[in-house]
């Protein structure tokens, strides 16, 4: 077979060609001829490999479709490869199946008609998973296919897949080479989790899909913590949080150190006079809450101004009792990430629920707390809200909230309020409850 061209000829290639038909034309040719194993073959590795490019290529799922997004990371994938063959180099294109994960796991259960992983376990485990080996190759064809008529240079022959006992020992080999050079360690990280699957969920999963990340409205709050030293002892720290739920775990309060930060003097909502302390940027944003009018000048309000550094190393009494006496909490702490674009420049840290929070935790010396189950239900020591799902406790937790400010308020409603502030602490103020929308992966 001729290796299609353009000429002049009545038999070549028309002025309008049909570029789809070229196109297959150079495909039926390469294949026949061996074009893309020659260009492998007849280069030599060199001594001890010197001659060879090694090129990672992220296998995919087989058991999804091939999609846009694959065609374009496909080509750059192409690119390179095929500039270091023309270089002179031996580039073996083995192509890889991903078999492992929660995409095999998930379609092996669509599979099966199973949607918890207790109804894995009555299954058994060795049982679920020859079912997911049964499902991770259902496209394999259509991968091919698709990734031949795109004209990318791959090894389907020789292909690799990560359920291969040889390839998960090269995994652990390499592995094995990083802990032996001490570049490895054992530690925590806070990942997105999945409670319906048990799992966290990597960053390559939350973008599998377009409408993984969904908008949900949840209630949001600003809460008062009393400071326990200093010129501001019994003053109230103003911190916002759109998960009132991670108050429970409350461990410390974030500081900008430059920002300018005041002290408002003011009897609303609890009725008796009471310092507040927040950014200067974002007082005007609470003047219905300190002015009783949500056009008032609360800078009429402020009786002190101070930096963020006034206020690194006091203490204060965290809005809920579970974790009180626990070691190096409940201080403020510096944090470059603090803004003031919302909020009131003052941050809840709960160390185990945020990434950041972890970081600030870890440096300061403060160990996580996790009162939370694999099924995303508190645990011990959160005993009002045990068996509860994390989200769900958020409006038990804001009503305790309440129950604290009026019954500290000593008004309407303090009787009644008595037995119904579950662990939140003495002096604790709810000044605000709203709703915020998050964006969470579902």
């Amino acid at each position: 077979m001729a290796y299609p061209k353009v000429s002049h000829l009545s038999t070549a290639v028309p002025s309008s060609p049909r570029f789809p038909a070229i196109e297959e034309a150079v495909l039926k040719y390469w294949a026949q001829d061996g074009t893309f194993q020659a260009s492998v073959e007849n280069r030599d590795a060199g001594e001890n490999g010197d001659n060879e490019f090694v090129f990672y290529d992220g296998p995919p799922f087989a058991n999804g479709l091939p999609h846009y997004g694959h065609l374009l990371t496909g080509y750059v994938k192409d690119v390179v490869p095929r500039y270091f063959t023309m270089k002179g180099r031996r580039v073996e294109r083995r192509f890889g199946w991903d078999t492992h994960g929660l995409p095999a796991e998930l379609e092996a259960m669509s599979q099966l008609g199973i949607k918890t992983t207790d109804e894995i376990r009555e299954m058994g485990i060795a049982a679920f998973n020859d079912k997911c080996r049964e499902s991770v190759f259902r496209y394999t064809n259509e991968w091919e296919d698709y990734v031949t008529r795109q004209a990318r240079w791959v090894d389907f022959d020789n292909d690799y897949k990560t359920l291969d006992l040889d390839y998960m020992e090269s995994v652990l080999w390499a592995f094995k080479q990083l802990h032996d050079k001490g570049l490895a360690y054992e530690g925590f990280r806070v990942l997105p989790y999945c409670w319906n699957d048990q799992t966290p969920l990597s960053n390559h999963e939350l973008r599998m899909d377009e409408d993984v990340y969904q908008v949900r409205q949840d209630p949001a709050v600003t809460v008062g913590c009393r400071i326990n030293d200093g010129e501001l002892a019994g003053a109230l720290a103003l911190i916002w949080t759109t998960t009132p739920w991670t108050l429970t775990c409350n461990l410390a309060i974030m500081v900008g150190e430059d920002i300018d930060y005041v002290v408002v003097e003011s009897s609303v909502p609890t009725g008796t006079s009471e310092r507040y302390v927040l950014a200067e940027a974002r007082m005007q944003a609470y003047a219905r809450e300190f002015t009783g009018d949500s056009k008032g000048d609360v800078s009429e309000l402020v009786v002190a101004r101070l930096k963020g550094t006034d206020l690194l190393g006091l203490t204060y009494t965290p809005p809920m009792s579970y974790y009180l006496g626990h070691e190096r909490a409940f201080r403020f702490v510096p944090a470059e990430f603090v803004t003031t674009t919302d909020g009131t420049g003052l941050v809840h840290t709960a160390g185990a629920f945020g990434e950041e929070d972890k970081q600030i935790t870890d440096r300061e010396g403060i160990e996580v707390v996790v009162p939370v189950g694999i099924d995303g239900a508190f645990t011990h020591p959160v005993t009002e809200y045990a068996g509860q799902l994390v989200l769900d406790a958020n409006l038990p937790i804001i009503d305790h909230l309440k129950a604290r400010t009026r019954l500290d308020a000593g008004g309407a409603g303090a009787e009644s309020a008595q037995g119904d502030t579950g662990s939140i602490t003495e002096g604790t103020v709810l000044l605000r409850r709203e709703t915020y929308d998050h964006s969470y992966p579902h």
